[in-house]
């Protein structure tokens, strides 16, 4: 290593502090912070399944108009498979499209789970990828604009997590998040078919047409659903989300709780269709 690089270390080799519910640290945000809304510019956003059904809901959008306007896709590196970014504007920053000068995000109830943990990041030391993962950890991602760690406010991770409201967007993910989890850690050589690939989008991402796709196809016919799930599923959309989440589990990894029908048996009551 040369003197250069002795005095200014390279930051991007800095390992971050794992950090656990009870660890604390100062951050605040808000409009009198003089980078107020330079995170929303120029970096990738992803977007979860529940984000996606959240904010099309915001925007009064189909699931599929949704992902027309506002998204890109892309393939989930050593995961090989598809993820959904917001498609930034383009403008000299790269922004989101929600992001206003001075006013900040004009979708804020509704935002992104990325957003919401913004400045933490999160990982595991384990396979695991439920809700409440003890191996689960934390860190802070400290970006040289951000000004909002010179603030005073000081939290728990855990209390930021609930300001934040990002417990129950994990607790919904979950199943999402377990399906990426379980393909990163395939060898590499170990590829999906395009038709899987599509199944998982479907599933995934647009609700709406994967809600036709489970009522108003042959799907139920050939899959054994308990009456008060499908029920359930027919009402709730993160109902149906997690059906889907399950099903690509038993599809993908052949786990999970979603069983062919056997030849010949009948449908149960209330599915049908």
């Amino acid at each position: 290593m040369d003197k250069k690089n002795k005095e200014k270390p390279d930051s991007s080799a800095i390992l971050p502090v794992q950090m656990g519910y009870n660890s604390r640290f100062k951050f605040d945000c808000h409009k009198g912070v003089k980078c107020f809304t330079r995170c929303c510019r120029g970096i990738d956003i992803m977007l979860t399944p529940y984000d996606i059904l959240t904010m099309r809901k915001r925007l009064e959008l189909s699931s599929e108009e949704f992902l027309a306007i506002f998204t890109e896709l892309k393939l989930l590196e050593k995961g090989d498979l598809p993820i959904v970014t917001m498609k930034l504007l383009d403008d000299d920053q790269r922004s989101c499209p929600f992001v206003r000068d001075g006013q900040g995000c004009i979708i804020y109830e509704d935002r992104p789970t990325t957003c919401r943990y913004y400045p933490l990041g999160v990982g595991s030391l384990s396979y695991a990828s439920e809700p409440d993962n003890p191996d689960e950890f934390f860190f802070t991602v400290k970006e040289d604009h951000c000004l909002g760690f010179e603030e005073d406010k000081e939290w728990t991770v855990a209390e930021w997590r609930e300001d934040q409201g990002v417990d129950i967007r994990d607790k919904v993910n979950a199943g999402w998040t377990d399906l990426i989890v379980r393909k990163k850690s395939l060898p590499a050589n170990i590829k999906l078919s395009e038709q899987s690939k599509q199944m998982f989008f479907l599933a995934c991402y647009n609700i709406d047409k994967f809600r036709k796709f489970v009522f108003e196809s042959t799907f139920l016919q050939r899959y054994d659903i308990d009456g008060d799930r499908l029920e359930k599923m027919r009402q709730d959309d993160i109902q149906l989300l997690q059906f889907g989440f399950e099903w690509m589990k038993t599809t993908l990894f052949s786990e999970g709780s979603i069983t062919p029908r056997k030849a010949g048996e009948k449908t149960s009551a209330g599915d049908g269709e």
